[in-house]
């Protein structure tokens, strides 16, 4: 498909008539309600708008350049997820691996694929469980009837989220109940709302929708996902930030630096037994550390980011313009200094960023502790830079 039009004026007939291409294509294979996502400059691919407000943007706003695979759009990513490239294909019922699938929401089997590294399906569609889940078989290919053994802990957790895929909030309803709580989650994190908030809505729908099965709380939403992986980590810490209680310091009951205790104090933060022993002691403070390892190894692992790790060295303009953290002196120079990880495009590149903090209270600074460090991989494009 033709997408040179991107890079046309927006004033030339090229570009209008690819806008149509674009439309006609984006509400065959991803539309819901009559509307699709806004790829335009200023929506960035997460608003949903009408066919006539995406023309209006298009045209008036321009569309995000980087948005060569348009896979929020219906478009499917060619390459295996060992060796990705840039290409892309339109949906086409006469290829098997890439039939028709809307990015929202008749993706979550690919989705659950993805998060479980499963790919190898069997003639109905479902993980070939010897393969996947190293399951014996005789040389029949059934499984010996007098194993007697439980499925694996991360094959229990993708059975359980695909029978959540399969049920649906309701009789007659396209919607699962997993879709319902990611889109939930989703809500919550693009209008800021609290965990509060999130409960009162869900109270909301489940008073005027009684019959739907809506979970009952925001935390049963959050047990229906926690599945899907890319969680956190909570390590307990000093309440001035000098410390972390981690590894052999884990046991410690107050800071080496600073002697601060590592728990709250007993009228509010210990729960007491009958006899006045502590049950349950809670942290002073507590930092929240996301793995990196696995958020990276998902961005490789999916289907829709696999060939985005490599965009830099494949399908980035290379024209003299300054788009991307690729176009710059420095990463050139680092590239002539590193060559061995320059060589290989899958190698990952991170930006690191802080809110700041004030080590010890040392700095004549307001910073008081770290509030939040954040790793920003580069090899995206523009979108997955925000």
């Amino acid at each position: 498909m033709d997408k040179s039009w991107m890079r046309k004026s927006r004033l030339s007939q090229e570009y209008e008539d690819g806008v149509e291409q674009f439309l006609n294509f984006a509400f065959a294979n991803s539309s819901e309600d009559d509307r699709i996502i806004c790829p335009c400059i200023k929506c960035v691919n997460i608003h949903w708008q009408t066919r006539e407000t995406v023309l209006e943007h298009l045209v008036c706003d321009g569309i995000v350049q980087g948005y060569t695979c348009w896979f929020f759009h219906g478009e499917r990513v060619l390459s295996p997820i060992h060796e990705p490239t840039n290409t892309c294909t339109a949906p086409s019922s006469s290829n098997p691996h890439f039939q028709t699938s809307r990015a929202r929401p008749d993706s979550l089997e690919e989705l659950l694929r993805d998060a479980f590294n499963i790919h190898q399906v069997d003639n109905e569609g479902l993980p070939s469980t010897a393969d996947e889940f190293n399951v014996e078989v005789n040389d029949g290919g059934e499984a010996p009837i007098e194993v007697d053994e439980q499925p694996s802990k991360e094959a229990a957790k993708f059975y359980k989220l695909l029978e959540d895929m399969n049920d649906k909030l309701y009789e007659g309803s396209q919607h699962s109940r997993l879709y319902f709580c990611i889109r939930l989650f989703h809500l919550k994190c693009m209008c800021g709302m609290t965990a509060k908030g999130l409960d009162h809505l869900i109270e909301f729908l489940k008073e005027f929708f009684p019959s739907v099965a809506i979970p009952e709380s925001s935390r049963e939403s959050k047990k229906v996902i926690k599945d899907l992986g890319l969680g956190y980590e909570k390590i307990h810490s000093c309440p001035n930030d000098c410390m972390i209680y981690w590894e052999h310091n884990e046991g410690q009951q107050s800071c080496h630096i600073c002697g601060r205790s590592h728990w709250v104090s007993t009228d509010s933060g210990e729960r007491l037994n009958e006899d006045n022993e502590v049950v349950h002691k809670r942290p002073a403070k507590v930092l929240r550390y996301f793995p990196l390892i696995p958020r990276l190894q998902r961005l490789f692992m999916s289907t829709r980011t696999s060939a985005d790790m490599i965009w830099h060295a494949n399908g980035r303009p290379n024209d003299g313009l300054l788009r991307h953290p690729a176009d710059a002196e420095a990463w050139k120079s680092f590239d002539a200094r590193y060559p061995d990880f320059a060589c290989d495009p899958r190698n990952v590149r991170l930006g690191l960023s802080s809110d700041g903090f004030n080590p010890f209270k040392l700095l004549s600074t307001s910073y008081r502790h770290l509030a939040g460090v954040v790793l920003i991989p580069y090899n995206l494009p523009h979108r997955g830079l925000g």
